[in-house]
This record gives structure tokens, C-alpha cells and sequence, in this order.
């Protein structure tokens, strides 16, 4: 009798441990997917989006919002790679002045692409913060960082968030990579900044052709129409200006280096995705 009444009890054991395998098993593979999310979702874009190394990676990349070298002084939230991430159709057009300016020895170099909503409100935020204003030696000496949004410098919705906006320039074709930034990890190596309204060989070189001011100079002389830049830094602009419209880009009239798609893919507020790695396949239409 007691024999018969223990018969049954490896059985149910034998189903709990193969029922505490499955549960084992299972929460395993959860945890490896857990792990694995963040990097596949940094990896892939939404549709319509490129990275535009992976479509032309001779055009040359200096993303200033990744890193310390920009009006703020540290990266800006939702940046964290320094990748130029476009819509396909921006892309494309980016691509087609590259292979233009390549018979003038000449290539693009940008700086800014597509741009995080929280990155906008990261710049509002600062623009209210009076306490920090570390690098107004260079990007903003004569403008108040108060009024950078009134003056149109900076903006509360910023169509460089739907993706088919960029911030440019023009360097020699043999400028390869990107000029080191005027940084450092140590601020008592930090060298002095150099204000962007200075004559090219005084202020920051970045690599560029002359276009009579750096890039991001919150100033009225980064104003694409100035006079008061000399005659080689108006030709050049009127080279930029010209050769982005020839691809279907508009240009603004604060800034020499920012141009925006006329016929763009999407509209509105625009997309908050951070501006990740590359690592995987990005999605096209």
C-alpha cells in the first residue's frame, strides 16, 4: 500500500523539472533579447531613412552634435554617433552635388543632418540657461545667446528633424577626414577660442574653403548675403548656394551653411529617433 502510493511521485516530479526546464529556457531567451533590443533598435531606421555613408562615403562628416565642438560645448541629447542620417531623397540629392563638385576637385562636408526633437529642446533649454555660455568665445562673441531663437538662429521646430535638411560646407578633395575639434578631455589643455567671425587662418580651421565665417557662427556675418565677407568667401557661397539648388535644396538666409529639401518626403514636427551607430540595413521605400 505505501509502495503504490509513492509510485506516482518521480512522474510529477519528472513533469515539474521538465516544466522548470521550459520556464528556464524561455526566460533565457528573454534575457538575450533584452540585451540584444537596444542594439538592433540603434541599427535600423525608419523607413525612408539613410545613413548617408552608406549611400556616399566619399562625402566627408564632421557631426558637431556628437561631441563637444559646437555653440553648446558638450554632445546634444539624442546624438550618440557622429552619422549623417537623411531621408533617401535628401540623400540622393546630397550624392548628386558630391559627383558635381568631384570634377572640381572639391567634395561636401557636413555637420549636421537629420536632428532629434530633443535635440531642438535641448538648444531651447539651453538658450534659457544664463549660466552656461562656455563657448561664446568662438560661436556667438556678439550675439546674445538669449536672443539666438528670436533672432532666428535657432528654432523651437526645426525642419531638420523631418529629415531633409543639412548643414554644409565645401572642402578640398583631398580632405579625407574631418579636421580635429577644438577640444579637449582636460579643460587646462582646452587652446584658446578663436572667434568665427575672424579672418580664415584666425579663426578655427575646419577644413574648409573660405566662406567668410565658421561653421554655426550665431553672427550677422554667417547671413548667406552679407557684403561685409571679402569677394573669395562670396564666390564660394554662390558656389555652395548654386550647386545645392541645382539638386533641389533651398538655402537660408542666416546661415550660408543650411539648406533644406524643397521637395521633401515628410512634413510636420518631424521624428524624435536617436541618431545611432550604424550596424545594420537601413530601410528604404
Amino acid at each position: 500500500m505505501p509502495a503504490t502510493l509513492l509510485q506516482p511521485r518521480p512522474a510529477a516530479r519528472s513533469r515539474r523539472v521538465h516544466r522548470f526546464g521550459r520556464l528556464g529556457r524561455a526566460g533565457l531567451v528573454l534575457i538575450i533579447m533584452m540585451l540584444t533590443a537596444p542594439a538592433l533598435a540603434g541599427s535600423t531606421l525608419p523607413r525612408g531613412f539613410v545613413y548617408l555613408r552608406d549611400l556616399d562615403p566619399t562625402i566627408v562628416q564632421d557631426i558637431r552634435y556628437a561631441g563637444s565642438h559646437n555653440f553648446v560645448g558638450r554632445p546634444i541629447r539624442g546624438y550618440l554617433a557622429a552619422e549623417c542620417i537623411l531621408s533617401v531623397r535628401a540623400a540622393e540629392a546630397l550624392k548628386t552635388v558630391q559627383r558635381l563638385l568631384s570634377t572640381k576637385k572639391l567634395s561636401l562636408m557636413v555637420w549636421d543632418c537629420y536632428r532629434p526633437k530633443r535635440a531642438v529642446a535641448d538648444f531651447l533649454q539651453w538658450s534659457r540657461d544664463p549660466a552656461h555660455a562656455e563657448m561664446k568665445a568662438e560661436f556667438y562673441p556678439r550675439t546674445d545667446k538669449q536672443q539666438l531663437f528670436a533672432l532666428g538662429y535657432l528654432a523651437q521646430r526645426s525642419a531638420h528633424s523631418r529629415g531633409g535638411t543639412v548643414d554644409l560646407g565645401i572642402v578640398p578633395a583631398a580632405a579625407a577626414t574631418a579636421p580635429p575639434p577644438n577640444s579637449s578631455p582636460s579643460p587646462d589643455l582646452l587652446p584658446p577660442l578663436k572667434p568665427c567671425t575672424a579672418p580664415k587662418g584666425e579663426r578655427f580651421d575646419d577644413g574648409t574653403i573660405d566662406f567668410g565665417t565658421g561653421y554655426d557662427c550665431l553672427d550677422v556675418l554667417a547671413h548667406t548675403s552679407n557684403v561685409l565677407v571679402g569677394a573669395t568667401a562670396r564666390q564660394n557661397r554662390q558656389l555652395l548656394k548654386s550647386s545645392m539648388a541645382g539638386a533641389g535644396f533651398r538655402p537660408y538666409a542666416r546661415e550660408w551653411w543650411h539648406f533644406e529639401l524643397i521637395d521633401e518626403p515628410f512634413d510636420g514636427d518631424g521624428f524624435d529617433f536617436e541618431v545611432s551607430a550604424r550596424g545594420g540595413k537601413s530601410q528604404t521605400p
